[in-house]
């Protein structure tokens, strides 16, 4: 399979492009810096998610070498910890920017690679956060409505892709031990360590279409 995977450098996206490496996928890791490691079957893009140049970087390479994209992971993300009332426009921007408006983007502009594949599968990383009815936490109101957003798309994209066989599911993750975590909760300890959510993210972006499709799908011990 072919997967490319937004967000690798470190925390989750790292250690899921990682996992998908090790049992032997091409992936294609997109990452504001440079990966710590090379590997045969990796191509490391490094580029900014919300800079149109690094999608027409991956357009160029899938259509040069005639591919079709299997798998598309949006893992990136984006966060601010501050009171509603002294949020800026230019943060809020920056929040819904990464978090909504470059997924978006990047699945409008993959989808005819996406197309070529027979059983492709979207995965928007979400937050439990974003999810209606969940606990909500003072400080995140620009990120938890951004996943919320992005939760919304999911469902649907499901709809109006389903015709073309695409599936597109969300992931909504609860507390998972990263920087972002610690931005937001910095004396937290999460139950979970970012490789054993990558492990669930790796098997779930491979065999979750066969199963779901449209879903936004809580995946926490806790919150935080």
């Amino acid at each position: 399979m072919l997967i490319l995977i937004t967000g690798a450098s470190k925390g989750i996206g790292f250690e899921t492009t990682k996992y998908l490496l090790s049992h032997h996928h091409n992936i294609v890791a997109i990452s504001r810096s440079t990966l710590s490691f090379t590997h045969p079957h990796l191509l490391s893009i490094k580029g900014d998610i919300k800079d149109e140049n690094t999608i027409k970087m991956c357009k160029e390479y899938l259509e040069k070498n005639n591919l079709a994209l299997d798998i598309l992971i949006n893992n990136a993300g984006c966060l601010i910890n501050k009171p509603f009332e002294d949020i800026q426009l230019s943060e809020l921007q920056e929040i819904y920017t990464t978090n909504v408006f470059a997924p978006f983007l990047w699945i409008q502009n993959l989808l005819p690679y996406l197309k070529k594949s027979q059983h492709p599968h979207i995965v928007n990383i979400s937050s439990m956060g974003g999810i209606l009815g969940s606990q909500k936490f003072p400080g995140l109101s620009a990120y938890s409505s951004s996943k919320g957003a992005l939760s919304i798309l999911t469902e649907c994209l499901a709809e109006e892709l389903k015709s073309f066989n695409i599936s597109c599911n969300a992931l909504a993750l609860g507390a998972v031990q990263t920087e972002m975590l610690s931005q937001a909760f910095p004396n937290f300890k999460a139950p979970l360590t970012s490789q054993e959510i990558a492990e669930f993210i790796g098997w779930f972006a491979i065999n979750g279409q066969k199963f779901f499709n449209g879903k936004i799908l809580p995946v926490a011990v806790t919150t935080p």
